[in-house]
């Protein structure tokens, strides 16, 4: 691997004068704040409300950092980890001319945002065992692809990509890995965290929303070196985080007990529906899951997720998605919403069996 930052960045980012906030150019404390055209005198909600968020979330970043084992120069935050495959995208491919490449069934935002910034999405196809496909990849990767997008635990599929793959191209490759970890916490492979250091090409994607419970704060996390990190933050939005979300993320992270409690009951439950769902006779496969939901093959899945939506449970129907072909994606629910889907599918089973 012959990796250089350098060659990667577009040359008007390199180049780029990022704005300066008046949080960015004063960053103590004072008694007096008159530098931010705020309302001095408050907001109907609360006094603190009323002044502009740290930019970029110091506090956050170092109880982050201190779970997680890793510098907080080496984390951004965005609002919700789809700003962060924007900036990812926006930072390094040229429009009209670079590729990224994704590799479906896979989480579809990677290339809405290629779209979006007129940037080519390579689409290479998983293998039928839902695996990186290295052959093609070797075969379609070219010198304008300077992004590779993997989600492992892999969305809608469940499964984690190998991780000698994983390696093998971070090894090879001379642009950027960007590896999605939505669902490492439920997962019995570990994060590759613990491997920035030594693939200077990785950039992971974490998130609050699924194992932290924070789906409507929007805040996800890139975890990447300095070098990469300083790049993004000169083109994300000054405040994009806001302070609300940035207290109650606080909060929640000195609640870690209480969240690795809800990830075993996810996981116990995971395990008590995938074998309940093999004894029914309309399902057809269970996917092997590492995820917080199960993908689940059954005969007509139309006329399933038809049944279910008219007793008031929704489910994804990803019939229609490559390599998906007859599946509904479940999340785990409550014991409770869980013993409710498995009544409803057993009667549907035995009104068309």
């Amino acid at each position: 691997m012959n990796f250089d930052l350098n060659t990667l960045v577009r040359e008007n980012i390199k180049n780029l004068t990022p704005y300066s906030s008046a949080r960015d150019e004063f960053k103590g404390e004072a008694s007096i704040y008159l530098d931010a055209n705020e309302n001095s005198y408050g907001s109907p909600l609360t006094k603190w409300y009323n002044r502009y968020p740290d930019p970029l979330q110091w506090s956050l970043k170092q109880k982050i950092g201190a779970i997680k084992n890793i510098d907080p120069q080496n984390i951004l935050l965005g609002n919700g980890s789809d700003e962060c495959i924007d900036l990812m995208i926006r930072a390094f491919c040229e429009p009209g001319k670079d590729n990224i490449v994704i590799c479906p069934p896979t989480y579809g935002m990677y290339e809405v945002y290629g779209n979006i910034n007129n940037v080519a999405v390579k689409k290479i196809p998983l293998l039928r065992n839902y695996q990186l496909d290295m052959d093609a990849l070797q075969e379609e990767v070219d010198a304008d692809t300077k992004i590779l997008f993997f989600c492992s635990p892999n969305n809608p599929t469940g499964n984690n990509l190998n991780r000698e793959d994983i390696e093998t191209v971070l090894a090879h490759f001379d642009g950027l890995v960007v590896l999605d970890e939505a669902y490492i916490n439920f997962s019995r492979q570990r994060s590759f965290v613990a491997d920035l250091k030594e693939y200077p090409n990785l950039v992971i994607l974490q998130t609050f929303s699924k194992a932290w419970g924070l789906a409507a704060l929007r805040l996800g996390m890139t975890l990447a070196s300095a070098e990469i990190i300083d790049i993004l933050n000169k083109i994300k939005p000054p405040y994009n985080i806001n302070s609300a979300t940035q207290e109650l993320a606080l909060k929640a992270l000195d609640n870690l007990d209480d969240v690795n409690g809800m990830i075993q009951t996810i996981v116990a439950e995971r395990e008590a529906l995938a074998n309940a769902f093999q004894q029914l006779a309309i399902v057809e496969k269970v996917h092997p899951s590492d995820a917080n939901f199960l993908l689940v093959q059954v005969k007509d899945a139309n006329a399933v997720y038809d049944y279910l939506k008219s007793k008031g449970t929704i489910v994804r129907n990803r019939s229609n998605v490559l390599l998906c072909e007859g599946c509904l994606r479940i999340t785990i629910g409550t014991e409770k919403e869980n013993k409710d889907l498995l009544n409803q599918l057993k009667q549907f089973t035995a009104e068309v069996v």
